[in-house]
């Protein structure tokens, strides 16, 4: 939000640096992000003087150029080529001198200098209007009055206005500082609480008169839920036209563009106050009557921008006897709003229902500085106070006469909030004991009236624009932010209780294996639970019956509860690619949300995703692609560090993996990885192959309990290691000599490891090679051949009967 402090000003005299108002301000909770400058003319015709032009001759070698001496005022006369066709002696002229920076209408800067022009020399330019950004005219140079000293500096004879802009990032619960006049009410708070004592001026209503009835408007509000409070009067005899510019300059100052008069002073006055308004143009309301109520679903209706929507039944409209005018509180239509050549008003000044101006807004997709205000709740009891303020504006700008009494429709008053605040609960919640009078002073100057005091608390009333301070925490909160936090004494001594949980507590687990995986270079990622509802058509094993969607989406795309970590996960992957980061490791904590016939399920999963080459290009160390192994390396050593050695390998039976295997205990799930479909990628816009791991990470914690950790002393006796090549049929699998080896020989082999397959020429057809390596190792002695031997006999045996393997 932009809050422009010549603006502020206008409600406090106040003078203090910019730096030193935006530190109060972030202390007061309305956080200064950043802070711009706005001047009404770019540059500030800084280096503009005004001169006199003393000769001016032909140019001795161009037609339409003219050779001018000027004097601005320093002694010194100036020649400057000229070819303004109105240049003439004896005028006084703006001139921009040697160095003088000016700025094209697009805003591109251009700087004086010094030059020849066909052979004379120009130490400078007269200069016209648009030249300086004053107006749009280039018909010739701009002539002043002759009256105008010479030397003056333009920037002060055309009197520039130079402001502050201040840029802050609201929260969405301040419904009360959306406005000038709210953030001068809290700075005066502020300022206050320091002894700097500043009255907050507002702006008068009081010359507010009906000079005829002669154009009455009738307002029904059917909706009285929706709409509490609606205020309206009508202006007849306006000429609508460009604003003044000290309106433009406002609006300009915080980013708005200026249109006429009349839109420009409803934007001023829903900037100044915080009040939104709407202006219809009277001759097109049909009956004169105006009835806010909803109308049939489907109804059609086309909003300011041209397009046609399909209204809701719950949408609150603003209609004539005859047709929709405007959806309320959100956006005008496009045949009621006032044009060049409107001449008589309905001006609309109303406190509409926040849930359902909220509601309408994100159905339509429709986001205006009127529906932003509204939906956070603005003050019902400002309503008729705006309208008049904005009715005395268009009179004194725009002219015409007050032609009917302001309507107030507000059958049942929004009353202020009652609140009871301890003393022991303000000490207890800041840690600190702020005096009493202290208390009381600074709930004054928020407007928060103190009804009755007693030794232990107050009585207090809230007035209604604070809808966010209705209980008492939020009381403590309103005086800390002005008292100061950075006021409240950080005390020396640190308290801290001792836990006594579990080792395999979640959080714990999830450290663990984080910092393994960060130390192993992969980057943590937290993708947003809400996702596409389209994502669940790229794999048969989600449903759309198990969705959780959202009542209230942000958009389409966000509008359901992700059924799974991988397709956030792939967004993640194809943004870093289109930003040519090609090799990526990421996990990802997360849970995944089904509802199962009404039961609603949230199991957790840690997620990897591995894609491009595993190490980066470097010149000792040739590039070597990420591959399935990588990942099933990655996968062993979590469920490793976890204590978990024990589980079953299967290919996985999933539409999501082109090839894949799954470790399970029994009928536990412990995880699922492999290669992710071509076609998944390629939704993504991802066309490099992408791995990817999904644990089951509340079975992964319900088995690392059951597991018992065991310490062993370090072996004495050497380990011996032995080799098969082994001639295999092709449906064979490590699994299955790993599987026999370790039915074998139970006690003394440790290791089984396959080290080298190979397939292709000089093989039998169906056939392929695996060199196996086996490592033996006694923990009481050591191991002699005829042992070895023996086992590795009974391995080659049972290797031939089972699997039918021939050693080569």
């Amino acid at each position: 939000m932009k809050i422009s402090y010549n603006w502020i000003k206008q409600f406090l005299k106040i003078d203090w640096p910019t730096e030193q108002t935006s530190e109060l301000l972030t202390d007061l909770g309305l956080e200064v992000e950043g802070l711009d400058t706005y001047q009404s003319v770019k540059g500030g015709l800084e280096g503009v003087i005004v001169g006199e032009v003393l000769t001016c001759e032909q140019h001795s070698n161009a037609d339409k150029l003219k050779v001018t001496t000027v004097n601005i005022g320093t002694g010194d006369t100036l020649q400057i080529v000229c070819g303004a066709p109105n240049v003439a002696a004896g005028q006084k002229v703006p001139v921009a001198t040697i160095g003088t920076t000016l700025y094209t209408p697009e805003g591109e800067a251009w700087t004086i200098k010094k030059g020849k022009i066909r052979g004379e020399e120009s130490h400078g330019m007269i200069c016209a209007e648009d030249e300086l950004g004053l107006g749009k005219s280039h018909d010739g140079i701009m002539v002043l009055p002759e009256d105008t000293v010479v030397g003056t500096p333009c920037a002060d004879l055309f009197k520039i206005e130079n402001d502050h802009v201040f840029e802050i990032g609201l929260t969405p619960n301040r419904a009360d500082a959306m406005s000038h006049f709210g953030v001068a009410r809290d700075l005066k708070a502020g300022l206050q609480h320091k002894d700097i004592n500043i009255e907050l001026i507002t702006p008068s209503v009081s010359s507010f008169y009906v000079d005829s009835r002669t154009l009455k408007i009738d307002v029904e509000v059917a909706n009285k839920e929706l709409a509490p409070r609606y205020c309206g009067v009508t202006i007849s005899g306006v000429k609508v036209a460009e604003s003044p510019d000290w309106i433009k300059h406002r609006l300009k100052a915080i980013g708005l563009s200026p249109i006429n008069n009349i839109v420009d002073i409803t934007n001023y006055v829903l900037h100044e106050l915080g009040q939104p308004l709407h202006a219809f143009d009277a001759n097109k309301i049909s009956g004169n009557k105006i009835e806010v109520k909803t109308l049939e679903k489907g109804t059609k209706f086309t909003t300011l921008d041209g397009v046609e929507r399909e209204l809701h039944e719950d949408d609150l409209m603003i209609c004539d006897t005859e047709k929709p005018l405007c959806i309320a509180g959100v956006f005008g239509g496009i045949d009621s709003g006032v044009t060049d050549g409107t001449t008589n008003i309905f001006l609309e000044s109303a406190y509409f229902n926040p849930v359902s101006v909220r509601k309408t807004a994100k159905r339509h997709a429709l986001n205006t500085d009127a529906s932003f205000r509204f939906e956070r709740g603005i003050d019902p009891n400002i309503t008729e106070y705006a309208l008049k303020r904005a009715a005395l504006l268009i009179q004194d700008i725009a002219g015409g006469e007050i032609t009917s009494d302001a309507s107030d429709a507000y059958p049942n008053k929004i009353e202020d909030f009652q609140v009871h605040l301890t003393f022991d609960k303000v000490t207890k919640l800041i840690g600190q004991e702020i005096p009493k009078e202290t208390i009381k002073s600074i709930l004054s100057s928020l407007e928060i009236k103190v009804n009755n005091v007693t030794e232990t608390g107050l009585g207090l009333t809230i007035p209604a624009y604070r809808n966010d301070v209705q209980r008492e925490a939020d009381v403590i909160e309103e005086i800390l932010r002005v008292y100061g936090y950075n006021n409240i004494i950080t005390t020396t001594k640190l308290n801290a209780s001792i836990s006594n949980a579990s080792k395999f507590e979640d959080y714990k687990l999830q450290n663990v294996v984080g910092n393994q995986l960060v130390s192993q270079g992969f980057y943590e990622i937290m993708a947003n639970s809400l996702t596409n509802p389209n994502y669940i058509e790229l794999s048969e094993q989600l449903k759309e019956e198990h969705n959780i969607t959202m009542l209230n989406p942000l958009s389409k795309d966000l509008s359901v509860l992700r059924q799974s970590l991988l397709f956030s996960g792939l967004e993640a992957v194809s943004h870093n690619i289109n930003r040519r980061q090609n090799n990526i490791k990421f996990f990802e904590f997360g849970k995944t949300y089904h509802n199962y016939n009404g039961t609603r399920e949230e199991p957790k999963h840690l997620t990897l995703l591995i894609t491009g080459n595993k190490t980066e290009e470097n010149w000792s160390t040739p590039s070597e692609k990420s591959t399935f192994f990588h990942l099933k390396g990655n996968v062993d050593a979590i469920l490793s560090r976890l204590g978990i050695s024990r589980y079953r390998a299967t290919s996985v039976k999933s539409d999501l993996f082109s090839e894949g295997i799954q470790y399970s205990q029994g009928k536990t799930v412990l995880v699922d990885f492999g290669i992710v479909k071509s076609k998944i990628n390629k939704h993504f816009d991802i066309s490099q192959e992408v791995l990817f791991a999904n644990f089951n990470w509340d079975n992964i914690i319900e088995v690392a309990k059951r597991n018992k950790i065991k310490f062993t002393p370090i072996p004495k006796y050497p380990e011996v290691r032995r080799d098969f090549a082994l001639l295999l049929d092709n449906n064979v699998t490590f699994d299955d000599i790993n599987t026999i080896a370790r039915q074998t020989e139970k006690k003394l082999l440790k290791n089984v490891n396959l080290f080298d397959v190979y397939q292709g020429k000089n093989l039998p057809n169906g056939k392929k090679s695996y060199a196996v390596s086996f490592t033996f190792l006694d923990e009481n002695k050591t191991l002699t051949d005829k042992v070895i031997d023996k086992i590795m006999n009974k391995l080659q045996s049972n290797f031939e009967n089972k699997l039918s393997a021939e050693l080569r």
